[in-house]
């Protein structure tokens, strides 16, 4: 089965404290809430410095997809997700403080319940023909950058625009097509 999500169909949450909004693109099991979830696929906006709310037992990545970045506080460790160091991985229990500097950030983040299955997130450009190599039983395509992009097998042509999702849980051959686009793909692997 394959799941075109449109970004402009899905509505965004505000934080209970106030640094940002979340509008969540998908979830596994469908309907379950944040204490149920097997995987989970949001799009973040980090517009004020404050901690990250804890996840215990998730293991998460996130993906800076707009703005110049966000220094994450590990507290023995920083990192600085930027255009140049665009993706990190980290667990959800991890006490995080980010400290915006700049203009607000928007980031692609991934969540798997450990136990349950786990995850990998890979930035992907295309420019004219691609082939997918799809690793998983559950793939999610992400539209992080250009105007559009075009997704196509044996059966199916889908077009979206920047921000949207497809999902993608047949095993089947696909090609991506666009001018110019970052794609983020994500593999979900159950274990």
């Amino acid at each position: 089965m394959t799941q075109l999500i449109q970004y402009a169909s899905l509505r965004s949450a505000p934080w209970k404290n106030g640094g940002g909004s979340t509008t969540e693109i998908a979830i596994s099991p469908a309907g379950a809430g944040l204490d149920e979830f097997d995987w989970r696929v949001s799009l973040a906006t980090i517009s004020q410095s404050g901690p990250f709310s804890p996840f215990p037992g998730i293991d998460r990545s996130l993906a800076l997809v707009d703005g110049d970045g966000v220094l994450l506080d590990f507290g023995d460790e920083r990192f600085v997700l930027s255009p140049s160091e665009p993706l990190i991985e980290f667990a959800g229990e991890a006490t995080v403080h980010a400290t915006v500097s700049g203009q607000q950030t928007t980031d692609f983040n991934v969540m798997t319940r450990r136990g349950a299955c786990r995850h990998r997130l890979a930035p992907c450009t295309v420019k004219g023909k691609e082939s997918l190599k799809r690793r998983s039983g559950t793939t999610l395509l992400f539209l992080a950058e250009g105007e559009g992009l075009t997704l196509s097998s044996a059966r199916e042509r889908i077009a979206m625009v920047r921000y949207d999702t497809v999902v993608m849980e047949a095993e089947e051959d696909w090609t991506m097509e666009a001018q110019q686009a970052t794609v983020l793909v994500v593999d979900i692997v159950n274990i």
